[in-house]
This record gives structure tokens, C-alpha cells and sequence, in this order.
């Protein structure tokens, strides 16, 4: 066991990314994939699909959560995480896998059904505040006064680590069915624990494509100014990519591999999902549904004849949603992705 690396500005790389899926072996599911022809998506190209959503808790975060526990000393106190979403999800599952106690604070205003799941999963929730922001400062009040060991969503190694598993684990089943590499993988990107840790396995020789709305547009804007810089987070995508800043790690690992950027606008996110429930039967959540927007609206182009990978990421939804638009979320802005 390790003490916890919370925050290394390090880039992320591919020992890491294997050492933790030693770490995980079985204790993941291995998502499957599949693969269409891109006209489907209006392009020239073959699309194959990672359906990272069928992950347990329902999104990649699960990789990065339980490699931190497995991987470093947790304190008595149990574990503790921010977050009404996917990170608070993940964390109070992994945290039951090793029978270990976990709070997780969420705002007074969280969705009931998450504030249920999270009970479900056996944690204690403590809401507190109107906002994510609120949430945060009462769970770093709890690390301090009882030591508790806190995950961070997207900015801690061992988390890109095993987020990176996704891209091994991706690469390896395009191999194994006789397919071309991946020229280029799409991915939704809020922190960027998932692209950092792409990036981290794939490297160079495969092109990442960081896809975000122009409401949770901190990759964009790292791109732009060479550093994280703040972002004001807006829009449907909100709840799961509305980091206000990129995280050091992901920064620093996207850049160090050329990774390049898409921007789409809010309606054709909510166009993506609609296509994915209509044509696949894929009820995801309005963040997953980014990179596929991203190719449909011409936001990035592939190459003629190209083999394009696409991360379907999350599915932390209401199946209702996908009758109607998702409303912005302004209150649980905590962008793990």
C-alpha cells in the first residue's frame, strides 16, 4: 500500500495505466463494444463503440475509484467524496466492495433518486448547502476533523490510473476482433480523469479528441491559454462535465500527446442522446452523448476510411429524460469526467 497521491502534476502514463489493471483484474466489468458503419453518424469513416456506461455504478468512474482504495492506506475514518453524481456514486461503490464506511456530502437540493442510490450503496449522505461548492467545504471539514481519506474526481493519479484501464481495456478488444487500430478516440471531458487517462495509455500514436459543450468548455480554454484557467460551467452537461477548471494531471498529459479539441452547443448534445435511445436503444446521460455529437454535427472530422473509437461513458439517468430535454443543472457542478 501507498500513501494517497491526490494531486501529482506528473503526466500520466502507460506503466501506470497497466499497473493499475493488474491492480483491478476482475473486480471491473469489461465493457463491451461495437461496431457500425459511420454513415450512421454522417461520416466517412468505421465507428466502433466502448460502452463504458454498462460500468458498474453506471460510468467509468468506478475503474478510478476502487484502484484508489486498493492502492493506498484509507483511514480508519473510512472514506469521504463531494458529489450528489457519478464520482459520489462510484466512490460509495467501490468503498462497499472493501466493506469500508463512506460519507458522501451532497447539496440539500440533490435529485432524491441520487441522494437513494447513495443510502442503497451504503452510505452515509450528509446534505448540506444549496450548491456543490457548499457540499465540498462541509467534506473537507469532515477530512480535517476526522482524518477521512478523500478521493478527488478527477485530479488524484491513481484515479487517471485506473480511468486509463478504459483505454487499454478498449484497445485490447479492437485487437482481439480483428479490426484496425484506432486512429483517433472520442471522449466526453469535464476534469479530464477520463481523457488524461486515455491519453496516459494511448499516448501519441492514437489521436484523442476531448469533446465538451461550450458550457463545460475547460479543456478548450486550457488548450487556448496553455494552462487550467477557470471556466464559468453552464448548460445540460453541467451536472456531470462542469469542471471549472481542468485538472493539472489531465492538462499536462493531453498536451504532452497533441490531444485536440471539439465543441458542441447544448441542442445537438441533446440531439446525440436522442440518436443514441432512437437508433441503438442507448439510454445515456446528456454527457455521454458529447462525443457522438461531436461527430455528427462535424465538430471534428475523421479522416476518410478512418477507424474511430467513441467512449459511451455514462447512463446516471432518468429514462424520462429521454422524452423530453434535460434541464440545466447549476447545483451539482462537480465535472468528473
Amino acid at each position: 500500500m501507498t500513501n494517497p497521491t491526490s494531486i501529482d502534476p506528473a503526466t500520466m502514463t502507460r506503466d501506470r495505466v497497466e499497473a493499475a489493471a493488474a491492480t483491478l483484474g476482475r473486480r471491473v466489468r469489461v465493457t463491451p463494444v461495437i461496431t457500425v458503419d459511420g454513415s450512421t453518424f454522417g461520416v466517412d469513416a468505421t465507428v466502433t463503440m466502448k460502452l463504458e456506461f454498462l460500468q458498474h455504478s453506471g460510468t467509468f468512474k468506478a475503474r478510478g475509484a476502487l484502484h484508489f482504495l486498493l492502492v493506498n492506506d484509507i483511514s480508519a475514518a473510512g472514506v469521504t467524496a463531494a458529489s450528489g453524481g457519478n464520482h459520489g456514486v462510484a466512490v460509495a461503490w467501490a468503498a462497499a466492495q472493501l466493506g469500508l464506511p463512506v460519507t458522501i456530502f451532497v447539496p440539500t437540493i440533490s435529485a432524491p433518486a441520487k441522494v437513494a442510490r447513495l443510502r442503497a450503496l451504503g452510505a452515509e449522505v450528509v446534505q448540506v448547502g444549496r450548491v456543490y461548492a457548499e457540499a465540498l467545504e462541509a467534506c473537507r471539514d469532515h477530512e480535517a476533523t476526522t482524518g477521512a481519506t478523500a478521493i478527488h474526481a478527477y485530479d488524484a493519479a491513481d484515479v487517471v490510473a485506473g480511468a486509463g484501464t478504459t483505454g487499454r481495456e478498449f484497445e485490447t478488444q479492437v485487437a482481439a476482433a480483428g479490426l484496425p487500430a484506432l486512429d483517433a478516440v472520442l471522449v466526453a471531458c469535464g476534469g479530464g480523469g477520463l481523457a488524461g487517462g486515455l491519453a496516459g495509455w494511448l499516448g501519441a500514436r492514437t489521436e484523442i479528441v476531448a469533446c465538451e459543450t461550450a458550457g463545460t468548455a475547460a479543456w478548450a480554454a486550457a488548450r487556448a491559454a496553455g494552462r487550467p484557467v477557470d471556466v464559468e460551467v453552464t448548460g445540460v452537461a453541467a451536472d456531470a462535465l462542469g469542471a471549472t477548471r481542468l485538472g493539472r494531471l489531465a492538462f499536462a498529459t493531453l498536451q504532452s500527446v497533441g490531444a485536440t479539441s471539439a465543441v458542441v452547443d447544448d441542442g445537438a448534445t441533446v440531439a446525440a442522446r436522442r440518436f443514441l435511445w432512437d437508433d441503438f436503444r442507448l439510454a445515456v446521460e446528456a454527457s455521454a452523448a458529447v462525443p457522438v455529437a461531436a461527430l455528427r454535427t462535424g465538430a471534428w472530422r475523421p479522416e476518410a476510411g478512418a477507424h474511430i473509437g467513441v467512449i459511451i461513458c455514462g447512463a446516471n439517468t432518468s429514462p424520462g429524460d429521454l422524452e423530453r430535454p434535460p434541464t440545466e443543472s447549476s447545483t451539482d457542478q462537480e465535472g468528473d469526467r
